[in-house]
């Protein structure tokens, strides 16, 4: 069990993570059916989306804390079997409250598959596997998101939703025995250890809180640029369709191949080597988007993926090799930053897209990755001091 090969743990790990997702965005296509079929405002209606998300945030820090404390797979294992039994039951749910239930439910459970995940990769291997494997993490998230939405508005057709659940579930079923068979097995944990941080000791560590912040930071500026960028093309010069539009989310494909290569780009050239270099690609591509032209927005967004997940993929890898215990808490605490980053780039960005339209947003943009720009030539500066 320990010679698991790296590919095929790169494989089981990308599974799992994607099925996951995959669970999360999977009424967002439907959601215009849900409020017809329901009888139900857009509001309502959204709330099969909202309160996964909700349910994600609270549990992520607990979630974060027993990774530290227990061995993983058992929580694996209950993750996976209650978001798989939850999926069943919002297939047959006969009311929205039901549902939206149910889907509260499966945020709550979903941590045990990502925050969890990420703390038995860094516990588990040695530091020269972990930056690959992590990039594989990534673009297993990314993946996912692109899947569900896939799944629920494309290959079922929209007013079957409920077969998209039974997919989904057991595409998740199957991933949850996989990884309970073939992820290599851990040490025994005794409760916490001497070395075990709390939430605050890690918040004071610089260099962890930089990383944060990096994450931060990237994705209040991805979350902005694809929150607003359909009210930009939808006007003029481009006047594009609303199906044109939509084919732009396939861009996120980009990070499916930027992990696992932003990965071995660090194991080369190091972790702020990377995020410096991703971010100088995101800005440069943003700045790509004011020129009027639909092929010139379609390489810029290709620039702004592999920017941003070369700085997501590099930050979540300088993060577990940085740390030799509270691996749970301190990944639950990066996935808190990132998604604060998300809602807080989307409400600022919306007030600056009223005031200065698209210039505005990507001006916004190009300040923010100053901040993992900075923070990937300080940590630069760091290991060329240690070597030294």
């Amino acid at each position: 069990m320990n010679r698991f090969k790296p590919i095929g743990l790169a494989a089981v790990v990308f599974w799992l993570v994607a099925a996951a997702f995959t669970t999360i965005y999977i009424t967002q296509p439907v959601l215009p059916v849900l409020q017809s079929e329901f009888g139900v405002s857009e509001t309502q209606a959204s709330l099969t989306i909202s309160m996964v998300v909700l349910g994600i945030a609270l549990a992520n820090l607990p979630f974060g804390r027993l990774a530290d404390r227990y061995r993983v797979k058992p929580l694996i294992a209950l993750g996976g079997f209650v978001v798989t039994a939850s999926s069943f039951y919002c297939a047959l749910s006969e009311n929205l409250t039901a549902l939206i239930a149910a889907r509260f439910i499966q945020g709550l459970f979903l941590p045990c598959l990502t925050t969890c995940v990420a703390a038995y990769l860094s516990r588990t291997l040695p530091l020269h596997r972990l930056n690959v494997i992590m990039g594989s993490y990534i673009s297993a998230t990314v993946a996912g998101g692109l899947g569900g939405r896939l799944l629920g508005g494309w290959i079922h057709p929209p007013l079957h939703w409920r077969y998209a659940f039974f997919s989904a579930s057991v595409f998740l079923l199957a991933a949850t025995l996989a990884a309970l068979f073939w992820l290599p097995g851990e040490k025994k944990q005794t409760g916490e250890s001497a070395g075990e941080i709390g939430f605050v000791g890690l918040l004071r560590r610089t260099e962890l809180l930089m990383i944060y912040a990096a994450a931060f930071s990237a994705f209040f500026v991805f979350s902005s640029i694809f929150n607003f960028l359909p009210f930009y093309l939808s006007g003029p010069p481009f006047n594009a369709s609303t199906g044109v539009i939509t084919m732009m989310y396939l861009s996120y494909l980009i990070g499916v191949v930027m992990g696992p290569l932003a990965g071995n780009i660090s194991n080369r050239i190091g972790n702020g080597a990377t995020m410096a270099m991703g971010a100088v690609v995101f800005a440069v591509s943003i700045g790509l988007t004011l020129i009027p032209s639909m092929i010139g927005v379609v390489l810029s967004l290709a620039g702004i993926c592999a920017g941003f997940f070369a700085i997501h993929a590099s930050a979540a890898g300088a993060l577990n090799r940085k740390l030799t215990a509270s691996r749970g808490r301190a990944n639950s605490l990066y996935v808190l930053f990132y998604y604060l980053g998300g809602y807080s780039g989307i409400t600022l960005s919306g007030l600056v897209y009223v005031r200065a339209a698209w210039q505005g947003v990507t001006a916004l943009g190009v300040l923010m990755l100053v901040i993992p720009l900075s923070v990937g030539i300080l940590d630069m500066r760091r290991q060329r001091h240690k070597t030294v």
